[in-house]
């Protein structure tokens, strides 16, 4: 949106912040449950007549890192509680209330970093996360550990990603957003097995729509009325 245009010939514009927060919050869940018990390579195994013996990872007592406690990294943590793991986080305007209320360490992004064995990413695309993933970034994250990413796919380096995945030392990652959506076929990080790839549906749920629907509407009865809307952004 042309947000000054908009305010030169009179036109509101509101949004729905938080709409989609729990949705996606339950899709980085899933995306965590799904690569340490490494369900999509074993239903694929059972459909072919298979039956392997997988040794999965149990989350608890493991540590799992939150980057970005906004509204979405809120809800995974609160979702994170009844698996008995260790929840660290980082944000620059973290919520220490809600922290402690929800037994989350708050910590440095590097901490975060360097300890977690699921990482999971809940950033805004900003010049400053721009490619915030890249080599550095990667080598510095525990061996063996795994990165979850449903936030904007330009925060990771795929190239960097890819050469840390193939050497073995990240065990496995989810991705629901990537650089070029969709990716191209050919994109080899869609080759390992390693790797689960989602359409960037964490928005895409009926509570979802139904929430877009409710706030988006409130607003516009809220403007025909000369009332304030509750999320005008211009």
């Amino acid at each position: 949106m042309d947000l000054d245009a908009g305010r030169e010939i009179g036109i509101i514009v509101t949004n729905t912040p938080g709409a989609n927060s729990v949705s996606v919050a339950e899709l980085a869940l899933g995306l965590i449950l799904a690569l340490a018990r490494q369900i999509p390579e074993s239903v694929d195994a059972v459909h072919q007549g298979k039956w392997p013996r997988y040794s999965g990872i149990s989350l608890e007592g493991k540590s799992i890192g939150i980057l970005g406690l906004g509204a979405i990294g809120k809800q995974l943590a609160r979702r994170l509680k009844g698996f008995d793991c260790n929840i660290l986080a980082f944000d620059p305007y973290a919520d220490v209330g809600f922290a402690k209320e929800n037994q989350v360490v708050l910590t440095s992004k590097e901490e975060v970093i360097e300890k977690s064995d699921f990482l999971s990413l809940h950033l805004p695309l900003l010049p400053e996360t721009r490619g915030l993933v890249n080599e550095t970034f990667l080598k510095r994250m525990k061996k063996g550990s795994f990165l979850i990413n449903t936030s904007r796919g330009e925060i990771v380096d795929e190239d960097a990603l890819l050469d840390a995945l193939q050497s073995g030392h990240l065990k496995g990652a989810g991705l629901d957003a990537f650089i070029v959506e969709p990716p191209d076929p050919k994109n080899p990080l869609l080759n390992l097995p390693q790797v689960i790839a989602t359409p960037h549906l964490g928005a895409q749920t009926d509570g979802v729509t139904s929430n877009m629907g409710w706030f988006a509407m409130r607003d516009c009865l809220a403007v025909l009325k000369n009332e304030l809307p509750t999320y005008r952004v211009a």
